[in-house]
């Protein structure tokens, strides 16, 4: 009986193995995270429909290679500057082996960097640079919001500086992996060739290797083994998951949260006391804090609405406002009497604009800009997951229907 036991362990030992012996003769290079992961390429095989709605995501594509495809901004002349006023511009330029922002002062280049990486892209794309072993953050950004070059989050606006590093933090949201240089070493920063942009699917389903060894090999079985899925977790499971990027700037992980795997509880990775203490709405920031915004909610507390109930994240859902307020539709209704008290008014605007009333977009205390020659100063706004009544916003949404102006 031992025998047979020994025999099963060491059996179970060799599937990762087997899967790294099955990527070197593919020619595949090894997951930096290690063997039990399998990339997310070999998604694909079993999941194609699901993968290749996957990658046109703002999840997947929230870091991409710096090109001329993934950057947003124009480098044609008179529209690829930024003007800091008193001689100081940013221009963006295309150098032929690279592109670049350049700094001027009084038409003397003063800086320049490449763009290497892009970040972002829905609202806005930042942009980093390798310098050695570390990434810097570029000083110009742009913002779709307003078609137009800005300065980037955290930055001055009138001064330019090349020398902002990029912390871990910053990339555990913007990307699947990379790993830091040892900190008694001679040298900060990253290894490089260890970097995985965007969310791919091990970042939020775990590591597959045995998943994906154990269904190759039993194509008939159709029950998920060896991976954990959304459906399977608790309510709190979920909203942690999706709260490791969503729960705002203040929270300092206290060990990388590279390691969070769906169904561990955030509390591991962020301290007991992340959460604590008296945050309520009005001063929670719209940027990144969903997770506490949502939570705050009554149509939440009263509910078992989590992320999932709303957003499917295989499928690129951003600025679909129709797709959201049919979300709402199918919880308040007459029948239920919870239906909205403004109904008979708006008509069948009713299925557009549930979430301009009730989730509006708001400001940003966080992120602020400067755009058009340093002249205009534009609110940087995100739509709030706190759903509630917002008298103003309806004001605004009533009086566009009506064809009034909106103040």
């Amino acid at each position: 009986m031992l025998k047979k036991r020994n025999l099963f362990l060491i059996l179970i030992a060799l599937v990762p193995l087997t899967f790294i012996l099955t990527q070197c003769f593919n020619g595949a290079p090894p997951d930096p995270r290690g063997e039990v992961y399998a990339g997310s390429a070999s998604c694909q095989k079993c999941h194609k429909a699901q993968y290749d709605s996957y990658i046109q995501t703002a999840h997947y594509t929230t870091s991409r290679q710096a090109s001329p495809h993934t950057i947003s901004g124009s480098f044609a002349k008179g529209l690829n500057s930024l003007d800091y006023g008193y001689g100081l511009k940013v221009v963006m330029e295309n150098r032929g082996d690279s592109l670049y922002q350049a700094a001027y002062q009084n038409g003397k280049q003063t800086g320049v960097a490449p763009f290497d990486i892009s970040i972002g892209g829905v609202k806005a794309e930042t942009y980093l640079y390798w310098k050695g072993k570390q990434l810097y953050e570029l000083p110009v950004s742009y913002f779709s919001t307003i078609h137009s070059w800005a300065n980037s989050p955290g930055y001055i606006p009138d001064r330019v500086n090349f020398n902002r590093p990029i912390l871990r933090k910053c990339l555990e949201c913007h990307t699947s992996y990379i790993s830091e240089l040892p900190p008694d070493g001679k040298e900060l920063g990253f290894e490089k060739a260890s970097l995985i942009m965007g969310i791919d699917c091990e970042r939020c389903h775990g590591p597959a290797a045995n998943h994906v060894n154990f269904h190759t090999d039993n194509p008939d079985e159709k029950k998920p083994k060896y991976i954990t899925t959304y459906k399977s977790l608790t309510r709190s499971q979920k909203m942690d998951a999706c709260a490791v990027c969503h729960s705002g700037n203040k929270m300092v992980p206290q060990k990388s949260t590279f390691d969070f795997q769906m169904g561990d509880t955030l509390n591991r990775f962020v301290g007991p006391d992340a959460f604590a203490g008296a945050a309520t709405p009005p001063t929670l920031d719209v940027h990144g804090n969903q997770n506490a915004l949502l939570s705050s909610s009554k149509c939440y507390i009263m509910t078992n609405m989590d992320c999932g109930t709303c957003h499917n994240p295989h499928v690129k859902q951003e600025q679909n406002i129709a797709l959201f307020t049919q979300k709402c539709l199918s919880c308040h209704s007459e029948a239920q009497h919870n239906f909205c008290t403004l109904a008979p008014k708006l008509g069948t605007a009713i299925n557009t604009y549930c979430i301009n009333c009730h989730m509006p977009q708001k400001a940003s205390h966080v992120i602020s800009l400067t755009a058009f020659n340093g002249k205009m100063n534009p609110p940087y706004e995100v739509r709030t997951h706190h759903i509630a009544i917002y008298p103003g916003e309806t004001k605004k949404v009533m009086a566009f229907i009506k064809g009034e102006k909106v103040k």
